[in-house]
């Protein structure tokens, strides 16, 4: 299925791998997407995200997804899921923090969300054409990419952009679209951006 993908779309996804190596992580996460989405520009990505005022809040970004690395990965909706039950996730942090050191959760969440093999395929897949073996995609990345494709199937498009790949990030529970909606980008709010709805859209 990569064959289906632009140039910027391939750009995104092997500026994941170097985000993901730049952060020492042990596989790629939907949080590196998300990244270096920020990283394009002169796509149709970056225009939705400048559209939407995005284009200049990076680090605020960057911030919001090093709070959320601390937490182990979770989400502000996981933690608050947790709370209910009783289970102080800031208080957690603080006491494995304490001991261990600052940043001692960051590289736990990786493994837990699925990022060994495929089936047994030695972590191989179509993902594989990009990068070979340098950093293994998690579970959640994979899925992202294969959402893509359902976003681009979805507009009849015949190939995979960049767009698609923001797209399925915004679309899917998780940190990166907790992140972008604080930020004023949502899924809907992209769609309107990109394929029109009374605004400007992407070209």
């Amino acid at each position: 299925m990569f064959e289906r993908f632009t140039k910027d779309a391939r750009a995104v996804v092997l500026g994941a791998v170097g985000h993901a190596e730049r952060l020492d992580a042990e596989t790629v996460e939907e949080q590196h997407l998300l990244l270096a989405l920020l990283d394009r520009e002169a796509s149709r990505a970056s225009f939705a995200l400048t559209s939407l005022g995005l284009g200049g809040r990076r680090e605020s970004v960057q911030r919001a997804l090093a709070e959320a690395r601390r937490r182990g990965g979770l989400s502000r909706a996981d933690t608050d899921a947790l709370s209910g039950l009783g289970i102080d996730v800031s208080a957690i942090v603080s006491r494995v923090e304490e001991a261990h050191g600052e940043g001692a959760l960051e590289g736990s969440h990786g493994n837990a969300k699925g990022a060994g093999n495929d089936s047994g395929r030695g972590g191989k897949g179509w993902w594989a054409g990009f990068v070979g073996q340098r950093r293994p995609f998690a579970r959640g990345a994979k899925d992202v990419l294969t959402e893509s494709l359902r976003m681009a199937l979805a507009q009849q498009d015949r190939h995979i952009g960049d767009e698609h790949l923001l797209l399925a990030l915004a679309a899917r529970p998780g940190v990166p679209s907790e992140v972008l909606a604080d930020h004023g980008v949502t899924y809907v709010s992209l769609r309107r951006v990109l394929y029109g709805g009374g605004e400007a859209k992407a070209s």
